[in-house]
């Protein structure tokens, strides 16, 4: 449906916007590392099973990336206050490409999407399609440049943390454009 979503995009003048969420646990995770042979790397833990999510959206056309921490469970209330603050900072139609996440297609997000139905136009990505989602490699990269083989002594240096990560890659909107090549290759055919 890409040729299509495109068409929409610039008949209504619109922004596209690839949409996800991630957990950032606290405990700690573990990514490829070197060492040398019989010495296996450590890393600390402070054993607490807390983790920080967080909505994001990347932009095809310009590389904007928005997003928003929740210490919560993230459900239909959560997305669509983040929705409305992202809706606050365009006046662009968007055309929102999602996964099957239960609290996307809920009755109150269906409510909520027919509300502002002059401004968000959905779409929904094949189950189990982490590929065609360009913000899952933007989530792989933060991770590993802020979480993988960290130790967060507290909630807070975690949340510090991500935070800061957020921070760097929206002003990067070079390197979230380079996420979207495989958008980019059927654009051109």
């Amino acid at each position: 449906r890409w040729p299509e979503i495109l068409q929409l995009a610039e008949k209504k003048n619109a922004s596209i916007l690839f949409g996800d969420e991630a957990s950032f646990p606290q405990w700690g995770t573990l990514n490829y590392t070197w060492a040398p042979i019989g010495q296996q790397p450590v890393v600390q833990t402070s054993g607490n099973r807390k983790s920080y999510k967080v909505f994001g959206l990347i932009e095809y056309f310009t590389g904007n990336f928005y997003s928003k921490g929740y210490e919560g469970k993230l459900d239909s209330e959560s997305y669509s206050e983040f929705l409305l603050d992202v809706l606050h900072k365009t006046r662009k139609h968007l055309i929102l490409i999602q996964d099957g996440a239960p609290y996307h297609d809920s009755a109150a997000m269906k409510k909520f999407f027919k509300k502002h139905a002059d401004r968000i136009t959905v779409f929904q990505l094949p189950s189990y399609s982490p590929d065609y989602n360009p913000i899952e490699k933007l989530w792989k990269k933060i991770k590993q440049a802020g979480t993988h083989l960290h130790y967060f002594p507290t909630f807070d240096c975690l949340v510090n943390k991500v935070e800061d990560m957020l921070q760097l890659f929206g002003d990067v909107k070079q390197e979230v454009l380079a996420l979207f090549g495989f958008y980019r290759e059927l654009s051109a055919a």
